[in-house]
């Protein structure tokens, strides 16, 4: 998020001396973007980071597409995946391009045993199900249902849960996620129309030292190959720091939606963008207010992007047999709509208690098997009565 915030014990200058009780030197770190040219942290360490005693065999987890090229409306159960103890083992990608991964994910323990960092991509993690703590060198933020937890990319971190039945919905992004330009003023602030804003930020908080030296696992993830790493000294020694660049968290039930007489097109929803793609959060709202609005949405044609929902929860009134933590993908080439008999159902509601996550990239989404296996085979033809 680009405001600035700071924890911990600082010097009065940065790139000075900043020295222990004993009189040894803090390592600074400059955490920086696009060289030294964007959003950057100064991190100041017990210990240097650069302590490292072992690199283990990399292996690989690159998606590999089982269909490549796509023109059919699919439905994914994605709640048939089976959850695993492991975060990283029950990471499933289902959905890829060249700008991001979709994957869901199911674990049912903490990471207890390793950190993890993932180098390429910043990663927004939404919780479906489960609760917990997000532990990071900046320190700690809560998450619960329905929390965005924003990772920039290369940060170490740990998800503690609090809850054995976890639910996870993740995009790897490999642009910076941002919040959409169209609510932010020439300072970055977010303006008065902007569906949320800075105080519903869940920032880091409660900064904990580990001054520790021995062996510590983190796991990096490097152009689809996993590095065990091995740390001499513990990955969040941090004293202290202060920047723009860190981890944060936005409760999809923060998110204000915007609503008119007639209904709105889905960029209202818009929550965060990377290059080439949107996120978007769908919440509970009133209904469009003209005497003679059709509150279902209309038919649509995706000419330039394909489109992703995933159910969260609630009643949608243009779908039938809609699953929690089902994923729908709607290809740019082909219309998607409303089923049979659900338009004039929604006329005269006045409200939905609709809760979802729509992804939208515009480059086509390449299909893993792990999505077809547990694909709803008939969901093209749902459309017909």
């Amino acid at each position: 998020m680009p405001f600035y915030h700071k924890l911990g014990k600082l010097p009065e200058k940065r790139h000075t001396q900043f020295r222990k009780p004993d009189g040894t030197l803090y390592a600074e770190e400059l955490i920086s973007t696009e060289g030294f040219s964007s959003l950057y942290s100064l991190v100041y360490h017990c210990h240097p980071p650069t302590l490292v005693k072992e690199i283990g065999e990399a292996y690989s987890v690159e998606p590999v597409a089982a269909m490549p090229k796509n023109l059919q409306n699919r439905s994914f159960l994605t709640f048939k995946t089976e959850p695993k103890d492991d975060y990283l083992e029950s990471r499933v990608v289902m959905l890829f391009n060249r700008d991001l991964y979709l994957s869901v994910a199911a674990p049912r323990k903490s990471m207890t045993t390793y950190y993890y960092k993932n180098a390429d991509a910043d990663e927004v993690i939404f919780v479906h199900e489960g609760s917990g703590v997000l532990k990071t060198l900046y320190g700690k933020i809560e998450f619960s249902y329905g929390d965005y937890l924003v990772v920039p990319r290369g940060m170490i971190y740990q998800l503690e849960f609090a809850t054995e039945n976890n639910r996870l919905l993740i995009t790897e992004s490999f642009s910076p996620i941002k919040p959409p330009k169209r609510y932010l003023n020439q300072f970055g602030q977010f303006l008065e129309h902007s569906p949320y804003c800075e105080r519903d930020i869940k920032l880091p908080e409660n900064i904990e030292t580990h001054d520790e030296k021995g062996d510590f696992k983190v796991l990096i993830k490097k152009q689809n190959l996993i590095y065990p790493y091995t740390l001499a000294t513990h990955p969040f020694d941090a004293i202290g720091w202060d920047g723009y660049q860190y981890p944060y968290g936005f409760s999809i039930h923060n998110y204000e939606p915007i609503t008119g007489r007639l209904h709105m097109p889905p960029p209202i929803h818009q929550t965060f963008e990377g290059h080439n793609f949107v996120i978007c959060s769908f919440v509970p709202r009133l209904y469009d207010y003209h005497p003679l609005s059709i509150p279902a949405p209309y038919n649509h044609s995706n000419v330039d992007s394909d489109e992703v929902l995933y159910y969260v929860d609630g009643d949608f009134m243009s779908r039938k047999h809609v699953e929690r933590g089902m994923i729908s993908l709607h290809p740019k080439g082909i219309p998607h709509g409303p089923h049979p008999g659900t338009v004039e159902k929604s006329i005269g509601k006045t409200e939905t208690k609709e809760l979802a996550v729509m992804i939208d990239p515009f480059y086509p989404l390449e299909i893993t098997q792990a999505a077809l296996n547990c694909e709803d085979p008939g969901y093209y033809k749902s459309w017909v009565e």
